[in-house]
């Protein structure tokens, strides 16, 4: 039995080499871890899949409900879309990327899904379906990555606290054995354990370099870290000959004074080796020197901090508003197209406006941020030029015309609000309609981004609609979403129009369903139903007017039209985008009797970041409106009037006009794209009669 003397001068060895490590860590913390990069930041890149929102045509603009940017939509604009960038009040960027993508005047998803922009990436995996109605943040925050402080510390904290896995039992083994404890792991004739310097000698401990090469130590053993520092960090621990360690033995006063003086010198050695760079008196006073020559530029640019200083308090303390941003777009276009000659009943006419013109359009948003959950988005639109009319057919428009003799209008006028996580409304006088209210299944629609013309910018039933109203967007699931709008020509107007419509107003209400059924996948199925006094479906592309009566004393013909269409997206990858869409409409006029039907279609290939980033090609191939069937009484068919020189006796057109259209936009800074393009239309018109037209367009992008 040892006395109770011995017991208190003893102590297991893990235990004591344990200390070892704190005082390691006490005298030479700056060499517990390497340096640390403070410039660890993590960095993103934009993709020409977050760019483009469907609900809106500025792109680059984004909001968040706590933070920023948003994009600026306009009436005649599309929309920028990335499945998670959809939305009306908040879309979150910095969920973003989608990238989600933008607020654009559509009505898009109030969850982030994070664009997008246009731009190919993380946001083309996010589905329409993700998110409800509110606008887009696409800022950005660098953030220095904490990793690599915590490595920096692990090294110094396991010299002195067991790991993670360390249980009950080996936290009480911590403490000092008691007397009992001692009698029954201490050998009583241990020549080492007595301090028998010969007995040392004799049996030499020898250096170890790594912890694994102590059999006797597994990593369960709650000094298994310390012990670790001490032999591969410090190399001031050694074993028996036999590849042991024997953790549990006693530790005489020799031996751990020897420990010890090891360690200590061990310290020392690395302390020189790591003051050897240290500054001299003699660099201080070349430090002083050149802090004396160069005393007037260190002065110049401490002034010029002060003034940038009160520069930013002044603009901060004068701004416009605390609670609204500003984002704009400015689209310059410059185009032509062949000479041509076309039919009109029977009549040979030629084409008179075929010269190269400039057309300009421009849209200026304000985005007022009243809570995170609601916005007022107000959107001012300017523009001047366009192709030319085209006597009863618009297959020529492009999708950025807006002609408006360079005078301001309002184009925006809506409120959105968010109710709890999955449904948002919009409301107001102006920029409601399916529009801005669907989910635009192809995510580059756009009219300063996405394609020239006006056709293949979306499904034309979509264009039908008023400018003020009420719509709402709501997401049923992950991948499901559904979206309706009511909207009136002339909500303003008392006497010809109203909220209803009135005598002259027209009215549009329509819903629309999207689907994902993967994250590669979009399918949109839409339904309007219009009213217009004047026997047009305000479609804006293609066979427009259906009833020719509209040209008979009364200026007037009333019709009901219920509009039919699907959209297919399909994200065959990153960089291939394969889509399209189709549409019908049946009408029945108001007075006498007689239904036409109507017929669209379009297939395209997106190439998102084709030869850079932030670039897009694409390819369009497609059918714009036609009327395929017209029995309206004799006199009020169009197909027969226009195309045929008949009487308007019933009857379709007699052929169909095909829309080719490529185009390639470059991205030449953040802000600034320009986009050149072709579009070919044969048979014009829907007749065979009529000369191929041939459009060059090349369109330049500024966002701001």
């Amino acid at each position: 039995m040892k006395s109770p003397l011995r017991i208190e001068k003893t102590a297991s060895s893990a235990l004591v080499f344990t200390a070892f490590g704190l005082l390691a860590v006490s005298i030479a913390p700056c060499l517990a871890a390497p340096d640390v990069n403070a410039a660890t930041t993590a960095e993103t890149v934009e993709s020409s899949n977050q760019g483009f929102s469907a609900s809106t045509d500025l792109a680059t603009a984004g909001y968040t409900t706590e933070s920023t940017s948003t994009a600026i939509p306009v009436e005649e604009t599309s929309k920028v879309s990335t499945s998670a960038e959809l939305s009306l009040i908040t879309q979150e960027a910095e969920a973003t990327p989608a990238t989600l993508p933008a607020i654009s005047p559509k009505i898009a998803p109030l969850t982030a899904k994070a664009e997008s922009q246009p731009t190919t990436s993380d946001a083309a995996d996010l589905s329409l379906t993700n998110t409800p109605i509110v606008a887009a943040n696409n800022g950005q925050s660098l953030e220095t990555t904490s990793a690599s402080v915590e490595k920096t510390q692990t090294d110094v904290r396991s010299l002195a606290t067991p790991t993670k896995t360390t249980t009950l039992d080996s936290v009480q083994a911590q403490a000092l054995p008691s007397e009992n404890a001692s009698d029954q792991t201490l050998p009583l004739a241990d020549p080492l354990e007595m301090g028998d310097p010969e007995a040392a000698e004799a049996d030499p401990m020898g250096q170890v370099t790594n912890i694994s090469q102590l059999r006797d130590v597994q990593p369960t053993d709650w000094a298994y870290e310390a012990l670790r520092s001490l032999v591969e960090r410090y190399g001031c621990i050694a074993g028996y000959p036999d590849g042991t360690f024997r953790g549990n033995r006693a530790l005489s006063r020799y031996e751990f004074a020897a420990g010890v003086n090891s360690c200590l010198q061990q310290i020392e050695k690395l302390i020189a080796a790591s003051t050897a760079d240290f500054t001299t008196k003699e660099d201080l006073a070349t430090l002083r020197r050149l802090v004396d020559e160069f005393g007037p530029e260190i002065a110049t640019l401490r002034s010029r901090v002060d003034n940038l200083e009160g520069r930013t308090a002044f603009l901060e303390a004068n701004q416009f508003s605390t609670t609204t941003k500003l984002f704009g777009q400015a689209v310059f276009g410059v185009q032509g197209r062949n000479d041509n000659d076309f039919e009109l009943s029977n009549l040979r006419f030629e084409d008179q406006n075929t010269n190269i013109n400039v057309i300009s359009n421009v849209q200026l948003s304000l985005f007022t941020q009243f809570s995170p959950r609601s916005l007022l988005l107000t959107g001012l639109q300017a523009g001047a030029g366009n192709t030319g009319p085209r006597t009863f057919n618009d297959q020529i428009f492009l999708g950025y015309e807006g002609d408006t003799g360079n005078d301001v209008v309002l184009s925006d006028l809506t409120y959105r609000q968010l109710i709890g996580n999955n449904f948002a409304f919009i409301v107001g006088p102006e920029g409601v309609n399916p529009v801005n209210v669907f989910r635009g299944a192809n995510r580059v629609e756009s009219a300063g981004q996405g394609p020239l013309s006006r056709f293949a910018q979306r499904n034309p039933i979509i264009n039908t609609g008023g400018r003020g109203g009420i719509g709402f967007d709501w997401q049923l699931g992950t991948r499901l979403s559904l979206q309706a709008v009511y909207s009136a020509s002339r909500p303003a107007d008392s006497f010809r129009g109203g909220i209803f419509g009135g005598n002259d107003g027209e009215t549009a209400a329509g819903a629309q369903l999207v689907v994902s059924p993967t994250n590669n996948i979009d399918v949109a199925l839409q339904y309007v139903n219009s009213y217009s006094p004047f026997g047009r479906l305000n479609t804006g592309v293609g066979d427009d007017i259906v009833d020719f009566g509209i040209f008979s004393g009364s200026g007037r013909s009333p019709i009901s039209t219920n509009a039919f269409g699907a959209s297919l997206e399909w994200r065959i990858t990153p960089r291939v985008t394969f889509g399209g869409w189709g549409g019908y409409t049946t009408s029945d006029v108001k007075v006498g009797s007689g239904t036409v039907e109507t017929v669209n279609w379009m297939a395209y290939l997106n190439f998102p970041d084709l030869f850079g980033q932030g670039n897009l090609g694409g390819i369009y191939v497609g059918q714009p409106p036609k009327i395929t069937s017209s029995d309206l009484p004799t006199g009020r068919n169009y197909p027969d009037i226009i195309s045929k020189g008949g009487l308007g006796e019933e009857g379709g057109q007699p052929s169909s006009t095909t829309h080719v259209e490529a185009f390639y936009r470059l991205r030449v800074t953040d802000n600034i794209t320009i986009t050149p393009g072709v579009i070919v239309l044969f048979n014009p018109l829907h007749n065979d009669d009529n000369d191929t037209i041939t459009i060059g367009s090349i369109r330049t992008t500024f966002t701001f």
